[in-house]
């Protein structure tokens, strides 16, 4: 049986949001695994005169692909990614749903970007503060173009309502820590989504980076029970 997984990143950001989580898959099982870039979000892009339906149709796109390749797939987003993720699967027949740090609310990219240098600071990165694509991620945020910021918003305004169609088996985890999201964020989601199957986590001491905080380990021992992963064969 193939199965297949795909990864949508948060606004602003990158699939590097993933990416302890996308190499713990890459190295526990043969999946086909897809991390697109967003348009307006790989580097050297610009985020100016962007839509959101350009970063829901990328999304889509691969997701298809993967529906066509996959006799399973499953979805996994983070932040804005996650509101994608869960609008997909309404659309479209997936196996499992994860969503990390969901946007089930409006999040300012400017308050975004110093909660996260603010975690940095307090040290619950270790050396994620000294790496580039970290430093880049916060200009990034910080410097986030208001039309950018808008099409964000509107973006969680109209894909909000999808939330309540979901039926697939679902994970939610969110950070206890989250600045940006409150726990009724997540507590929301998962009292809109219908399925049958759902399991909501909180990390004590995570905040909305939570692939990249100090409940790592605990974050992907979740995700790999939930996919029912084999952790025994990683390394």
């Amino acid at each position: 049986m193939t199965i297949g997984c795909l990864f949508i990143h948060g606004f602003g950001g990158a699939p590097y949001e993933l990416e302890p989580l996308y190499h713990k898959l890459k190295e526990s099982t043969e999946w086909k695994l897809k991390v697109p870039i967003l348009p307006g979000h790989d580097e050297g892009e610009s985020l100016e005169e962007k839509e959101y339906r350009e970063w829901v149709d990328k999304a889509e796109d691969d997701l298809k692909g993967l529906i066509s390749e996959c006799d399973k797939v499953y979805l996994i987003g983070y932040s804005m990614g996650g509101v994608i993720a869960a609008y997909l699967s309404t659309k479209y027949t997936v196996d499992k749903l994860i969503l990390l740090s969901t946007s089930a609310h409006y999040l300012d990219p400017a308050q975004l970007a110093k909660d996260i240098l603010k975690m940095a600071k307090e040290g619950l990165q270790g050396d994620l503060k000294e790496n580039d694509l970290f430093q880049r991620y916060i200009r990034r945020m910080g410097a986030a173009p208001m039309s950018a910021s808008l099409e964000f918003q509107k973006l969680v305004n109209d894909l909000r309502p999808f939330f309540h169609q979901v039926k697939v088996p679902a994970l939610i985890i969110q950070g206890a820590e989250d600045g940006l999201l409150p726990p009724k964020s997540a507590q929301f989601i998962y009292d809109s989504i219908q399925s049958t199957e759902k399991t909501l986590h909180f990390l004590p001491q995570s905040k909305h980076m939570v692939c990249h905080g100090p409940e790592q380990s605990d974050l992907l021992h979740l995700v790999c029970e939930f996919l029912e992963v084999d952790q025994t064969l990683s390394s």
